[in-house]
């Protein structure tokens, strides 16, 4: 039944009531010039720094630098449909990006808007891109390992839950394919992965996703795709949104992993912004805080404390260098910055060594303190001689060896050699590690030729897990390995050997 006009009337008097009927400010700015990412922005005398503006049409940018007369600000969309006259209007707050268990296994751009095509992200709740570092009080020792499957690294230049460790070296030398290794190995550990790209290409991005999908854990990963086509805002927030996303899992004592690709992209966008912002440019036309920064986004970075539920987020940044310089202006930064780099070398790479570690400049400033005891007990002495073998190798081109014992310190050097190269997406087991090691220590591989050790570090897991399948479960659940375990490694590896060895007739591969 239609409501009479008493109703009607009775009803709009109610709403006039209880509207309150009270004067609303409301502070509108103009877009004086817009162009390269960056909008010149007139009137809103209250707007904040790094603020989060709203354009006509619901594009969004932040405030970058705050003038006198006028406001440059960032665009996070594309900024094709904002033009001189448009309205902004301030937020009141800053850029927040969605975090929780809802973004595992997507792909998202900066913001958290999904290019997956799937539903959009189910978040959590938001948080704000830019996020103080825990304080040192609110920091715990780094103690537990990140194993990156990489004998090399993890024999040579261990890595720490909570450590920032740069990945420095030139162009097409492998650096993301030490990055994505790292993530695959930890496909039954406990870590989120959180893989964000700056100013890569789509076809990198690409080959990044589907090595993950085919060979590791994609649905406890995260990744932040800001690619070269993306607006230089989006390029230049992706970082830290990385950083507030694996934060989530960090605070509630869990694990996560950070890879930045790369940092050096990044701080090309921040000179591109700075420069167009008017901001004044220092060295090698930088601006000034380019080193604060990169520093306050890995000192995010962190192992906690048990107070607050022990969780750490790891970061493994990456910075590319031009002909191997590394005192250049951004990678001495990040190397101030970060607890110790892996260097690679464009002519280890170009010899067919992968991945082409230097071991004289590569450190690591947390090692053994984070290395699983096992590891540490067979690898003490690797990096030492591996060392003393390059620098005979240097000398010995000039002339032939006659004393026996730099024979055999060569002869040994090639087998380390030959055991720290690796292939793309092959990563090793502790227990592997472990056992390969120790066979070298042992002598247990001084019967074969180097060429011959590639095919028995592929084979080594089904043969531990066949004889030494005690040994393999107590370094899988984190426990010490006893004299009878490492016996129990090491004779594998020994039986192996025997089989590989020159004279004997070829062994069919198994099914």
């Amino acid at each position: 039944m239609p409501d009479s006009g008493a109703d009607w009337l009775a009803r709009s008097r109610d709403v006039l009531r209880r509207t309150a009927l009270v004067p609303e400010a409301a502070s509108i700015g103009r877009v004086e010039e817009v162009g390269d990412g960056i909008a010149r922005i007139s009137g809103l005398p209250d707007v904040k720094l790094n603020e989060l503006l709203r354009f006509e049409g619901g594009r969004a940018g932040f405030a970058m630098t705050l003038d006198a007369d006028a406001i440059s600000a960032v665009l996070l969309d594309e900024g094709a449909a904002i033009e001189a006259g448009s309205r902004v209007t301030g937020t009141g707050a800053v850029v927040r990006v969605p975090v929780g268990e809802g973004l595992l296994g997507r792909v998202v751009d900066p913001l958290g808007r999904p290019l997956d095509r799937q539903d959009p992200v189910a978040a959590a709740e938001y948080r704000p891109i830019e996020r103080p570092a825990p304080a040192i009080i609110d920091r715990d020792l780094v103690t537990e390992p990140v194993g990156t499957g990489l004998l090399v690294i993890d024999a040579l230049f261990p890595l720490g839950r909570g450590q920032r460790e740069l990945i420095i070296g030139d162009r097409a030398t492998g650096k993301t394919a030490i990055a994505v290794d790292t993530m695959i190995s930890q496909k039954h550990a406990d870590l989120v992965c959180v893989y964000v790209a700056v100013g890569q290409r789509a076809t990198a991005v690409e080959r990044v996703l589907e090595a993950v999908r085919s060979a590791g854990a994609p649905e406890r990963c995260i990744f932040v795709v800001g690619e070269a086509s993306a607006s230089p805002g989006l390029q230049w927030i992706a970082p830290f949104a990385g950083f507030t996303m694996a934060e989530y899992f960090r605070d509630r004592g869990g694990h996560a992993l950070v890879v930045v690709d790369d940092l050096t992209k990044h701080a090309a966008t921040h000179r591109e912004l700075a420069l167009l912002t008017h901001e004044p440019p220092g060295r090698e036309a930088y601006p000034g805080d380019i080193f604060y920064l990169h520093a306050r986004l890995l000192e995010r970075a962190a192992k906690l404390s048990k107070a607050l539920g022990g969780g750490s987020l790891t970061a493994l940044p990456i910075a590319e260098t031009d002909a191997g310089n590394l005192s250049a202006y951004i990678p001495t930064n990040l190397i101030s910055i970060t607890d110790g780099q892996i260097v690679l070398d464009s002519r280890l790479f170009a010899a067919d060594q992968r991945p082409p570690v230097d071991v004289g400049l590569s450190v690591s400033r947390v090692g053994g303190k984070a290395q699983h005891p096992a590891l540490r007990a067979v690898s003490g002495r690797v990096r030492l001689d591996y060392a003393q073998f390059l620098e005979l190798e240097t000398f010995t081109r000039f002339g032939g060896i006659s004393d026996t014992r730099i024979k055999a310190q060569m002869a040994r050097g090639e087998r380390i050699r030959a055991l720290l190269a690796q292939p793309r997406l092959a990563p090793l087991r502790l227990a592997d590690e472990v056992a390969l090691l120790a066979a070298l220590a042992d002598g247990a591989l001084d019967g074969l030729p180097p060429e011959a050790l590639p095919d028995l570090r592929a084979r080594t897991a089904r043969a531990l897990d066949g004889v030494a399948a005690d040994a393999v479960a107590t370094l899988a659940a984190g426990g010490e390995l006893d004299g009878a375990g490492r016996t129990a490694l090491v004779d594998a590896i020994r039986s192996l050997a025997a089989e590989a060895a020159p004279g004997r007739p070829e062994r069919p591969a198994p099914p």
